[in-house]
């Protein structure tokens, strides 16, 4: 019975120690959970990632944002756009919540359309904002 009380008394004291070790020699901070970014979560600053979600889209079917009649304006210059096609762009830009603007911007990569060089900035500003 003595010896049980001795080894859980020493066992005891051991954890007590290691504990205490491993508080003086941590800095009491948590190391911090380190997650992969997703689609999702891709935020610009990060290319690689930009990079990847490009690539996994262009691997699924494009998805539309009720821009189909956007198709015509493939491989058409962003810089040669009338007023009348900026406006049919920018409907759909403003039709859409901020948090769609990327994925559209990918939707007309991948089906080479050109944002109307008039219309970048509202769209960068839209994406950036999410």
């Amino acid at each position: 019975m003595n010896v049980i009380v001795v080894l859980l008394i020493v066992l005891a004291v051991g954890a007590i120690i290691i504990g205490g070790l491993h508080f003086f020699f941590s800095s009491g901070e948590e190391e911090p959970v380190v997650t992969k970014p997703t689609c999702d979560t891709c935020n610009g600053n990060d290319n690689r990632c930009e990079q990847e979600c490009m690539m996994e889209a262009a691997t699924k079917q494009v998805e539309y944002f009720d821009d189909e009649d956007l198709d015509r304006f493939a491989g058409k210059p962003s810089d040669s756009y009338s007023e009348e096609e900026v406006e049919e762009f920018r409907e759909v830009l403003y039709t859409m919540r901020h948090e769609e603007a990327k994925a559209w911007n990918r939707s007309l990569i991948l089906r080479q359309v050109n944002v109307p060089d008039q219309l970048k900035d509202e769209l960068v500003m839209m994406m950036e904002e999410i």
